[in-house]
């Protein structure tokens, strides 16, 4: 691929100030193939070392964020009671941009355009660095699970099983 110049994404910038390390990888975006299993090989990454985030919408009408592995699903019933809620649905995806700012594909937990509740799936603690999107699709941020936790005030759950 050639490296032409990346325009920061919001959730670089975000990063960059809180002075994170972080590391970005670029990869082909191909709208037949935009899964996280996909990126994950793309990137020649352990899919389990791959990150997806998936939104949802608690019963009280709150927004959570939800990291687990591209490999997993996400356990709706764990992750509610990890949020204190008695239940969670997705977010229509046709809500996403509006909630978040980020399209399908290009949902990162970083620099979301509403503070929400981010659960991040306790099995990222296995890895020295994990993958989640930068905010756009094509590029992905490698960091430290401890780094990603403390910047967006995560709670570790056990929310996810693998598909």
């Amino acid at each position: 691929m050639a490296h032409h110049a990346v325009k920061k994404t919001n959730a670089m910038r975000e990063l960059d100030r809180a002075g994170i390390v972080y590391k970005l990888h670029c990869y082909e975006v191909d709208e037949n193939h935009i899964s996280g299993v996909d990126v994950a090989e793309q990137l020649g990454e352990n899919p389990m070392q791959v990150f997806k985030t998936l939104v949802c919408v608690a019963n009280t009408h709150e927004y959570v964020a939800c990291c687990v592995p591209v490999g997993n699903e996400l356990n709706l019933k764990a992750a509610a009671r990890a949020a204190g809620a008695k239940s969670l649905s997705m977010l229509p995806l046709s809500e996403l941009l509006s909630v978040t700012g980020y399209i399908r594909g290009g949902c990162s937990p970083i620099g979301m355009k509403h503070a929400m509740l981010t659960l991040i799936d306790c099995s990222c603690q296995r890895f020295d660095t994990i993958f989640v999107s930068a905010g756009k699709r094509g590029y992905q941020l490698e960091l430290s699970p401890q780094d990603l936790v403390r910047f967006c005030q995560a709670q570790l759950a056990a929310i996810s099983a693998e598909e």
